[in-house]
């Protein structure tokens, strides 16, 4: 008698490696999250009530219905942005949301103090303001101090910036 002995598969091997990977972006983006929420917090209440995330991103309510702000990060670069997405089928109402705030643009990037991007993300329904961070992101953990001073920064920037524009915006607003 003859017992064949078989390990891993080729497949399998690969398999375990992507779900490690996975893994470890995960645990590294929540750690990433919830160090930028101690920060934020003690900056504003904007994002007081969430906690952190495996995701690339977290977001709070901008108090009108299907708006939100958003930290965003990848692996190397962050993001803040206003998103707009009302939901299925109304994609044209989103697009009207970003064109009334749009129309203040030069007032908005005055005030936030840079340019910002404003976009209706081909393809998508959602659109969103957004800006770009280009100090690092989650997989640069030496770094994060300075990329979380830097976003929660650009979300305050951002959010004082729109404060005023926001009743432009048709809709129903948030309790």
């Amino acid at each position: 008698l003859l017992t064949l002995v078989v390990g891993p598969s080729d497949e399998t091997k690969a398999l375990g490696t992507a779900n490690k990977e996975l893994a470890e972006r995960h645990l590294l983006r929540e750690r990433f999250w919830t160090q930028l929420l101690e920060k934020a917090k003690a900056s504003s209440p904007l994002h007081g009530a969430i906690g952190p995330s495996r995701s690339t991103w977290i977001g709070a309510g901008a108090g009108i219905s299907g708006l939100s702000y958003n930290y965003v990060v990848r692996q190397h670069d962050a993001a803040v942005e206003l998103y707009i997405d009302r939901g299925q089928g109304r994609e044209e109402e989103n697009r009207q949301i970003l064109e009334q705030l749009q129309a203040h643009s030069e007032e908005v990037e005055r005030m936030f103090g840079g340019s910002l991007e404003w976009d209706y993300i081909e393809g998508r329904r959602a659109c969103r303001i957004r800006y770009g961070i280009s100090a690092g992101g989650y997989r640069d953990s030496d770094d994060w101090p300075r990329i979380h001073e830097l976003m929660v920064d650009a979300m305050t920037r951002l959010e004082r910036a729109l404060a005023l524009f926001m009743s432009d915006v048709g809709g129903q607003r948030e309790a």
